[in-house]
C-alpha cells in the first residue's frame, strides 16, 4: 500500500501541476510541496489559483509555491504561460497534466474544438510540446498525463472532433481521456525514436469526490456513484500521479492506477492498458491531427 509517506523528498525539483488549485491537482501540488519541490499551479483563474496557493503555504512544508495563468481553452494562452515559464525557469522536472473538464455542455474551445477534447487533450498536447525543450534539457524529467477509467468507453472519431455532426457529453469526455493514454504511449514511441530520456507516463485516478463532477445534475450523481461504488477523497485519487511523478522505477509508457475493484478505489499499482489504447494507427494519426492544430512538432 503505497502512500505519501513512500515518496521520496523532491527537494531541487521543478513540478508544474495543471489545475492545481482544486481538487486531485490540489492535493498533488500539496504533497509534492511538503516532499520539498517547487510547485507551479497553473490555473486558468488567477484568484482561485492564488487562494489555493496561500492554503498550501499555510502547511508544514519545505518547498515553494508558485502561480501561473492557464486556459487550456487557449492555445495563445497556453503558449503565453510556457513562454513565460521558460524566461524564468531552467529546469523542469515534471510535467503533470492534471487539469481537465468532465460532462460539460456542449461549448468549444477558441480554437473550436469541442470543449473535452479540446482543453484534456489539445491543450495539454501543446503545453507539452511548447515545454518539451525543458524537459529535455532537465535530467530524468517526465509528463504524467491524468485520464481516466472512462477512457475504457472510449474511441476517436475523427469526423467530431468539432461537434461537426453530433454532440454526447459523456461520448466526448471518453474521447478525451483515450487521446490522454493515446498521447502517453505516443510520446513515449517518439521520444525513443530520437534517443531522448524523457519518460511519459499515464495515470488515472480512480472515482473520487472532486468538483470534477459539478456539470452533473444530482439524479446523474446519484446513477453513477450507484454505479461504481463508494468515491475516494481527492488526496487518494491524487496517489497514482504522484507515483508515477516521483518514484525511481517509473518507466516510460508505464500506466498507474488504484489496485481495488478494477481501478476505481485502492492506492497505486502499475496497471495494464486496455486494447483501445493499444492502436498505435489511432495514435500516430491523432498525433498528426494535434501537430497540425497546434502548429507544435515534437519531440525533435
Amino acid at each position: 500500500m503505497w502512500t505519501t509517506n513512500d515518496m521520496p523528498a523532491q527537494t531541487g525539483k521543478t513540478i508544474i501541476v495543471t489545475g492545481g488549485n482544486t481538487g486531485i491537482g490540489y492535493e498533488t501540488a500539496l504533497a509534492l510541496y511538503k516532499a520539498g519541490a517547487t510547485v507551479i499551479l497553473a490555473c486558468r483563474d488567477q484568484e482561485k489559483a492564488d487562494k489555493a496557493a496561500e492554503a498550501i503555504r499555510q502547511q508544514a512544508g519545505s518547498g515553494t509555491i508558485e502561480t501561473a495563468i492557464l486556459d487550456l481553452a487557449s492555445l495563445t494562452s497556453v503558449k503565453n504561460m510556457a513562454d513565460q515559464f521558460s524566461r524564468t525557469h531552467n529546469r523542469l522536472d515534471v510535467l503533470i497534466n492534471n487539469a481537465g473538464v468532465m460532462y460539460c455542455p456542449e461549448l468549444k474551445t477558441e480554437e473550436g474544438f469541442e470543449l473535452q477534447f479540446g482543453i484534456n487533450f489539445i491543450g495539454h498536447f501543446a503545453l507539452t510540446g511548447y515545454l518539451y525543450p525543458l524537459l529535455k534539457a532537465t535530467p530524468g524529467s517526465r509528463v504524467v498525463t491524468v485520464s481516466s477509467m472512462a477512457y475504457l468507453r472510449g474511441q476517436i472519431d475523427f469526423n467530431n472532433l468539432h461537434s461537426e455532426q453530433s454532440y454526447d457529453t459523456y461520448r466526448e469526455y471518453s474521447q478525451s481521456k483515450l487521446a490522454n493514454i493515446l498521447l502517453t504511449l505516443e510520446l513515449d514511441r517518439r521520444i525513443r525514436q530520437v534517443g531522448d530520456a524523457v519518460l511519459s507516463v499515464a495515470v488515472q485516478p480512480g472515482a473520487n469526490s472532486t468538483d470534477l463532477s459539478r456539470h452533473m445534475n444530482q439524479a446523474e450523481y446519484d446513477a453513477a456513484v450507484q454505479r461504481i461504488g463508494d468515491l475516494m477523497e481527492p488526496w487518494q485519487g491524487a496517489l497514482p500521479s504522484l507515483y508515477a511523478a516521483t518514484m525511481p522505477d517509473v518507466q516510460g509508457a508505464d500506466f498507474y492506477s488504484p489496485d481495488q475493484d478494477g481501478g476505481y478505489r485502492g492506492y497505486p499499482v502499475k496497471f495494464d492498458y486496455a486494447d483501445n489504447a493499444l492502436d498505435e494507427t489511432t495514435a500516430t494519426r491523432l498525433w498528426q491531427l494535434a501537430e497540425e492544430a497546434t502548429g507544435i512538432r515534437f519531440p525533435a
